[in-house]
């Protein structure tokens, strides 16, 4: 049985944007193009926006050969040399 409150997902609330009017008008003139309202348009980019940074993130696609090899070099770092140590140890600009 569903609860009387929605869930989050499942809620609807509105984001108010600043925008110049040379790109409230691009984004009306793309809208209407495809016959959409400006809300449409604009949540349809944004969420296929969303979608491909976060598939960027975590999503990448190997065949076989090179999957197992990517597996290998994870499972066995090779052993830090003298530069990695030497970077490793200095101080960070942000902490100078």
């Amino acid at each position: 049985m569903k609860s009387g409150r929605a869930s989050a997902a499942e809620t609807k609330g509105s984001i108010n944007l600043r925008m110049d009017g040379v790109t409230r008008q691009l984004i009306d003139d793309a809208a209407a193009v495809q016959g959409k309202t400006r809300t449409e348009f604009m949540v349809e980019s944004a969420r296929r926006q969303a979608i491909d940074v976060l598939l960027d993130q975590r999503l990448f696609a190997l065949e076989p050969e090179r999957y197992d090899a990517f597996m290998a070099a994870l499972d066995n770092p090779p052993v830090p040399g003298p530069r990695l140590k030497a970077l490793l140890g200095r101080v960070p600009a942000w902490q100078k």
